[in-house]
């Protein structure tokens, strides 16, 4: 039976910018609306690490204290701020004391997934 954990979340550009003097990752990208305006995303999209990050915190909820000793994720479309997202970690594999863990994050106003990956974790 699988084990699963979600949550929603809206970041902001605060957060964005937060997350950026926080990690170093000051890409006008996450940053400038300006100049992110004039990209194919038309505005400003989350770092993959902060996305990262939450769905991190999903997965000490499947497996508490868990040593993560891979993790693989890949960004189909963008996260913009100011858009709700759907966060969710789902335990699909336990092995020998290892948890395989399906991740992934959505768009709730389209329903479109924006981060999609996979972990394992050590119990």
């Amino acid at each position: 039976m699988s084990q699963t954990a979600s949550l929603n979340r809206t970041f902001s550009q605060a957060d964005f910018n937060a997350f950026a003097a926080l990690s170093g990752d000051d890409n006008p990208i996450h940053v400038d609306p300006e100049f992110a305006a004039r990209t194919r995303f038309g505005q400003t999209v989350a770092h993959g690490a902060l996305l990262c990050a939450v769905l991190r915190g999903l997965i000490e909820d499947l497996v508490p204290g868990g040593r993560q000793i891979s993790q693989s994720t890949q960004y189909p479309a963008p996260s913009p701020a100011g858009v709700p997202l759907r966060f969710d970690a789902e335990t699909i594999a336990v092995d020998n004391g290892v948890s395989t863990i399906r991740l992934q994050v959505m768009r709730l106003s389209d329903m479109v997934v924006t981060c999609t990956g996979q972990t394992e974790v050590a119990s």
